[in-house]
């Protein structure tokens, strides 16, 4: 009787090992699966954009965006560049300073990121990194495409598209400019603010049928 019972309560306990087992290798599992299905909700004074994530092709640009937001690190800051037909650049936390804006466009977070060039085109509503002359020089900074911008594919870094909340990219893109300090005309005469980025399930968004349309390219990030 006593073997016997000293059997069940070893047969029990290794059940309850293998369950555990099971338990923590479906732990390990799920948060995989949840941030592969994760997006980014882009909050502007213009209204809300939402952007799907490609971790098979720019993993730690993902990753980095992800951080940044999460941080709260673009919250606060501003679309300070729009050329119209191209493109729409933000996440300079300098733009969150009025006083510091004959230095938009030149800070980061800090460090910088090697690029992760690969095969997705440079469509309306992809988002990109932006960069120096030097392809390893992107932080923080990203841009939005407005149009066809395919002769950047494999110069910077695409690492997702709108998803949803391409009428608010048509009027971020539409914002009145006038020429920045180099002479570009890209410099918005209004503010339009992000008040920020959250990294949500993407099951926790709904997509609408918000059509991507086509636009030209006109200058480089």
């Amino acid at each position: 009787m006593v073997l016997t019972l000293g059997l069940a309560t070893a047969c029990a306990q290794a059940d309850k090992k293998e369950a555990e087992k099971k338990d923590d290798k479906k732990e390990e599992v799920k948060p995989a699966k949840a941030d592969a299905q994760e997006v980014a909700v882009i909050k502007t004074t213009e209204g809300e954009m939402v952007i799907e994530f490609w971790p098979d092709v720019a993993p730690k640009t993902v990753e980095n965006f992800k951080t940044l937001a999460r941080k709260g690190f673009y919250d606060g800051t501003a679309f300070h560049r729009i050329v119209k037909g191209f493109m729409v650049q933000g996440g300079d936390p300098l733009s969150k300073d009025a006083s510091k804006e004959e230095l938009w466009g030149t800070g980061d977070p800090g460090y910088k990121i090697k690029a992760e060039f690969n095969d997705r085109s440079h469509q309306r509503g992809v988002i990109s990194m932006a960069r120096s002359q030097d392809p390893d020089s992107a932080g923080s900074q990203f841009f939005i495409c407005l149009g066809d911008a395919s002769f950047l594919d494999k110069k910077y870094t695409a690492f997702g598209k709108l998803i949803k909340g391409d009428d608010v990219l048509g009027r971020i893109g539409d914002t009145p400019t006038t020429p920045n300090r180099g002479g570009e005309k890209s410099k918005p005469a209004k503010r339009v603010g992000v008040e920020h980025i959250k990294i949500v399930p993407a099951d926790s968004v709904k997509q609408t049928g918000s059509t991507i349309s086509e636009g030209q390219p006109k200058d480089k990030p």
